[in-house]
């Protein structure tokens, strides 16, 4: 279950310290849960609990080294499902990592390990496919991923600034329609899209303008089925009937980020200042 590859066993401290780097491929998996305090729905991911040094007992991303018969993909793939269970059908390689000491703890050194960081989104039916507590321990669980690691210490190597460019590499392209589908049923309700961007931006929407901007999104189109069981008038259900790829649109954001901020959904660019990663890609 960790992250970061210690390299070959019969290397010393200092052996390792010099050996060439190794790779290992991580994954940042973003799934909405209700927030025990508002009850809306907020950002959460997976993570899994180290069971050996470096940073034993603290939290990190799932991931494992790079095999010489695998893609990145598919290591990444395979990774996920041994340590959580997940299957994620949304995932694109996000970023390396590469900083000189990220292995290391203080006064240790360790073997260079270079990371090829993925990004996935689930849908909620995926999101309970996690086996939280899975092999019959606690290393399994999600945390919010906003404050992940606060409360514990910190989590492992520099996975909090991973976690971080992930947040705003997903608030940069939250504005196109395919990307907060994914977050989504096949078929939802306005608020709930609407909860969607809420969540991921981190700031409330106005309904009235978010209902208006989206007469303009091909893509977001209404059926004749409705929302049943509660106590007003039911809602329409939508459903999405764009593309499916991870990548923008040729025709360009759903969204207008030219009106005031406070009536729209402002472009994530001009509201998400850039974490700049320390390390090169």
């Amino acid at each position: 279950m960790s992250t970061l590859y210690a390299g070959p066993s019969g290397a010393n401290v200092s052996e390792r310290a010099q050996l060439p780097p190794s790779l290992a491929v991580s994954t940042v998996i973003f799934g909405l849960k209700p927030s025990r305090a508002a009850g809306k729905p907020t950002l959460w991911l997976p993570l899994v609990r180290r069971v050996k040094e470096p940073f034993k007992g603290q939290w990190a991303l799932p991931g494992g080294p790079l095999t010489a018969t695998e893609s990145l993909e598919d290591t990444a793939r395979r990774n996920l499902r041994d340590t959580t269970g997940l299957a994620p059908e949304y995932l694109e390689q996000l970023y390396a990592f590469g900083g000189l000491d990220r292995a290391n703890r203080p006064g240790r050194s360790a073997q260079r390990v270079v990371s090829i960081v993925y990004w996935a989104l689930v849908r909620p039916t995926e999101a309970e496919l996690l086996v939280e507590g899975r092999g019959g321990t606690e290393n399994v669980a999600w945390h919010r991923a906003d404050t992940a690691g606060q409360d514990e210490g910190g989590l492992a190597f520099d996975h909090r600034e991973i976690i971080d460019y992930a947040l705003w590499r997903l608030r940069n392209k939250i504005e196109y329609a395919q990307i907060a589908y994914h977050f989504l049923g096949e078929t939802f309700t306005l608020a709930e899209l609407r909860e969607v961007y809420e969540a991921v931006l981190g700031r409330a929407l106005d309904p009235a303008n978010f209902r208006r901007q989206l007469k303009s999104v091909p893509q977001i189109e209404a059926t004749e089925e409705f929302l049943e069981g509660g106590r007003h008038r039911p809602p329409r259900l939508y459903r999405y009937t764009g593309p499916p790829a991870p990548y923008p649109t040729s025709s360009g954001p759903p969204f207008s980020a030219d009106q005031p901020a406070a009536h729209t959904l402002a472009s994530p660019q001009s509201a998400v200042p850039h974490p700049a990663p320390r390390s090169t890609p």
